[in-house]
């Protein structure tokens, strides 16, 4: 279970949200996303176009026998199904390994820093 959210921590401006977004740090991590989910976007729509095409138009194909009364256009079928699991299982071994501790570090460095500005705020009154 995930803990509740730190509701005594300060919350950013909005100018220091944008601050963040414009950091390189940000832009690293953006690219990191970005670099594993357009390839798996692309490869997944390839495949998905591809069995669509081969069910449309080439009927024989995917009515080859493999196994009694299973065709190939089935087991094509299926694999739309682990494919899309397998592809998730991925992401989120990826994010877990690659994307959630750099964008934890930011929240926290960004939190800190709000932190920091409003006792500052609170000491000047």
């Amino acid at each position: 279970l995930m803990a509740p959210p730190d509701t005594t921590a300060s919350a950013p401006t909005p100018a220091q949200f944008r601050a963040a977004q414009n950091s390189e740090e940000f832009g690293e991590l953006r690219h990191t996303h970005r670099s594993f989910v357009w390839p798996m976007t692309v490869a997944f729509l390839v495949w998905y176009i591809l069995f669509v095409v081969l069910g449309a138009f080439f009927h024989d194909v995917m009515s080859i026998r493999l196994i009694g009364n299973v065709n190939l256009g089935l087991v094509l079928g299926l694999l739309q199904f682990v494919s899309t699991f397998a592809i998730t299982a991925a992401y989120v071994q990826f994010a877990n390994k690659k994307l959630d501790p750099r964008a934890a570090a930011m929240r926290e460095r960004l939190e800190a820093e709000a932190g920091h500005g409003r006792h500052g705020e609170e000491e000047i009154r």
